[in-house]
């Protein structure tokens, strides 16, 4: 039985790994990872394949960047061949990047069924690419493998049928309990006890330059009271560049490349609180109990700020220096323990696809009787019947 893997950006690699590694225990099974290069920068992918432990990919299809719609279009020619030529029984997806929904429609149009790792997640944003991506693969998908319980309810309320949804936890949770302890004999960049960690890389943010401008400069702002620590997407970096602020070198902010997760873990675990706008860094804070504020005016992770550490604290730099006060004097939010985010749900995720291609397997007839008994009754024109063996 064959199951492909689409990887395409930096969240996808720590999302796959566990499922990847938990299905290898099937021997039955076997794994083709591909990796639609949608993220090229070797910093945001390659060095995450060798401390993540996942195989180097089968097949890279080499997107690169490009707008939406040309990333969608050139992972769905370079997919479909591949899927062709593999018949796989499964094709699984993650997240909710532009290679995710892409390869769902790929396998839909082919009739190849789809697992969806990380479904039901919703900011109820449709101005939001990923919410996009969310729906449509969601729609598409015939395993989907919910973090929480908002997420099965969503899918529900969208029509997707109950026998079709499992709830199995969070698998970025199952790479952050792996690797935390690798995490703290990672260099820590010589900072001091007290640091802000900051990212920020949405299209939504970092293209509004007015916007990032003010979060810039507010930023080096409160560099003069705590170190801050802002890890620079390449995206994010050029449009800083654009903005030609000579103010930067003042105070204690400090740009750096993106980092390979063992040294960004490590760097969130000791952080006084972080700043960000990615979604699964609110899921790692959470479970970290490191305060997180996100610079958005949603989340599709509103368990973070239920039962976590996360505050939503929209696009108001005023307010976010408000929140950071309050952390400094002592006031801040404690986590509860979010059900199923315990290191297992890749495990849970492999028990489910194993059984599902068994049971399809078994209910194939063609699987325990002999070729030759398989006919095939048809009447070709001015014939009688003929026998067709299949």
């Amino acid at each position: 039985m064959r199951i492909l893997h689409i990887v395409g950006a930096r969240p996808n690699f720590m999302k796959a790994a566990p499922v990847v590694r938990a299905l290898s225990k099937f021997p039955e099974i076997h794994q083709i990872l591909i990796h639609t290069g949608q993220h090229y920068d070797v910093n945001m992918s390659d060095v995450f394949f060798r401390q993540l432990d996942l195989p180097e990919p089968n097949i890279n299809l080499a997107v690169g960047a490009g707008s939406h719609a040309q990333q969608t279009s050139k992972v769905m020619a370079r997919l479909e061949p591949i899927v062709l030529n593999e018949s796989p029984e499964l094709v699984l997806v993650y997240g909710d990047v532009n290679s995710t929904m892409a390869a769902a429609l790929v396998c839909s149009k082919l009739r190849v069924r789809v697992g969806h790792v990380e479904a039901g997640l919703r900011s109820q944003d449709r101005s939001m690419p990923e919410e996009i991506n969310r729906l449509v693969t969601d729609q598409l998908s015939d395993l989907l493998f919910t973090p929480s319980a908002d997420a099965d309810r969503n899918l529900r309320k969208e029509g997707i049928t109950r026998d079709k949804i499992h709830r199995v936890g969070n698998v970025m949770i199952d790479t952050l309990i792996r690797l935390l302890p690798q995490s703290r004999r990672s260099p820590d960049c010589d900072l001091p006890d007290r640091y802000l960690l900051v990212t920020l890389h949405r299209a939504a943010n970092v293209d509004d330059l007015p916007w990032l401008r003010r979060m810039v400069l507010a930023l080096s702002e409160i560099s003069h009271e705590v170190e801050v620590v802002f890890s620079v997407h390449p995206r994010t970096r050029q449009r800083i560049s654009e903005l030609r602020l000579q103010m930067l070198s003042t105070g204690r902010l400090r740009l750096l490349d993106p980092m390979p997760y063992l040294e960004f873990l490590a760097l969130q675990q000791n952080a006084s609180a972080v700043i960000t706008d990615s979604g699964g860094i609110q899921e790692e804070t959470t479970f970290l109990g490191v305060p997180c504020f996100t610079v958005r005016e949603n989340t599709e992770r509103p368990i973070t700020l239920r039962m976590g550490t996360n505050t939503l604290v929209g696009r108001d730099t005023g307010r976010l220096h408000l929140e950071l006060k309050s952390i400094f004097a002592g006031k801040r939010k404690h986590r509860t323990k979010i059900p199923l985010w315990d290191g297992h749900a890749a495990e849970r995720i492999a028990d489910v696809i194993a059984k599902d291609l068994g049971s399809r397997e078994c209910s194939d007839p063609r699987a325990s009787t002999p070729e030759s008994l398989y006919v095939s009754v048809h009447r070709e024109e001015g014939k009688g019947p003929a026998i067709d063996v299949l």
